[in-house]
């Protein structure tokens, strides 16, 4: 199924259905009076949010929703039939906004979570209620009224945990692919994710995460360029970003004829500008984005694990660059060395995305405000 995130579409509620005009006819009751019923309620639309659904698919062929208009009354005081209202299901994360004036209308963060897009029109009055004691036989009933209508933008946002960012190539889908159930697309070639794949890692009975494989990101993604733009808005609601770099660059600085030194100086340096890019298009993207808390990973060093003193300097080198780059110290065992192939490191990572979500649940705690009845309790 084609990833979709965007759609625009057209919602209208149901029209009401008009007042009946009409008079009792019964042999036994001469000038018996209007009867005429009222019309029924139009149909509403109303958006529910399904965590079944992950894409905005189903609005690609059918852009206009109109719910069903009530019935006309009838003779006899009866009213006519409510229309039925219309369902449309849609992914949680969708943030649905006003076209014309690009207001946020709703934002669907919970499964189940419903809104009414568009209210019905009211049914029309029959004859029957406009009658009193100067006006006994009114010959006319109201129209119904027309339903809310409006045009909307869906915007899918994925919900997800952690986010996996980096450049092509560095082994995103690989990883995701090692530490959940998903199955995303797995090449030798850049670009091969085109689109999110989101993952459910977890950690013990009761516990789990998601993580999102986010598409590769390149100079310039903030302007569109490569697949990053299209797809960065997918990690502004992560709470962890885990920075993959791809460790190829450190093997082939290991099996260069030089001193090995100078070598894994040049590979960190290497490592570094890619870090250093990264950052800097999600900093232009939104500034928000380069506040999160995140974990420097080195992945597809697997080869090198015969030497493990060679791959020690490179993130002793690296973890300095990091620190000047962030001008705040790495946490302790940072970058982390992985292989998503053989799983070497997968647990250790995992153990430190929790601490992250620990930390991040304990600041949060110590920035809520004190309320009077706590005040002795947390002294």
């Amino acid at each position: 199924m084609r990833f979709i995130d965007e759609a625009i579409i057209r919602v209208a509620g149901g029209h009401g259905g008009p007042g009946c005009v009409s008079f009792r006819r019964e042999t036994f009751a001469p000038r018996g009076g209007p009867d005429g019923g009222d019309g029924g309620a139009g149909g509403q639309v109303v958006f529910i949010a399904d965590t079944q659904l992950s894409t905005l698919q189903d609005f690609r062929f059918k852009r206009v929703y109109q719910a069903q208009a009530g019935m006309h009354g009838s003779g006899s005081n009866k009213a006519g039939r409510d229309g039925e209202d219309i369902e449309i299901r849609i992914p949680v994360g969708t943030v649905i906004r006003d076209v014309a004036t690009g207001e946020v209308l709703v934002d669907f963060t919970t499964s189940g979570q419903t809104w009414v897009a568009c209210k019905g029109g009211r049914g029309g009055k029959g004859n029957a209620h406009f009658v009193s004691s100067t006006f006994q036989a009114p010959k006319f009933a109201q129209p119904g009224e027309p339903g809310e209508e409006r045009e909307v933008k869906l915007d899918l946002t994925l919900l997800a945990d952690v986010g996996i960012i980096g450049f092509p190539n560095a082994g995103k889908s690989t990883l995701i692919s090692r530490i959940s159930a998903a199955r995303p697309k797995i090449a030798d070639y850049p670009f091969t994710t085109l689109t999110p794949n989101l993952g459910v890692v977890a950690l013990g009975e009761h516990e789990s995460f998601v993580v999102a494989d986010v598409p590769g990101l390149i100079e310039g993604a903030h302007r569109g360029l490569g697949l990053g733009h299209k797809f960065l808005k997918h990690i502004e609601r992560t709470r962890v970003f885990l920075h993959l770099l791809d460790g190829n660059v450190v093997l082939e600085a290991a099996t260069a004829d030089e001193d090995r030194e100078e070598a894994m100086k040049h590979a960190a340096e290497i490592l570094a500008d890619r870090y250093r890019g990264i950052r800097e298009e999600l900093r232009l993207f939104s500034d928000k984005l380069i506040h999160k808390p995140e974990i420097v990973v080195i992945n597809k060093l697997d080869v090198l694990e015969s030497d493990p003193h060679l791959i020690e300097s490179c993130r002793v080198k690296l973890r300095d660059k990091i620190a000047e780059i962030r001008l705040d110290p790495p946490e302790s065992g940072e970058p982390l060395i992985i292989s998503a192939v053989t799983g070497s490191g997968i647990e250790d990572l995992i153990r430190a995305i929790q601490k992250k979500f620990e930390d991040a649940a304990i600041s949060k705690k110590r920035a809520a405000p004190l309320l009077p009845d706590d005040e002795g309790i947390r002294k």
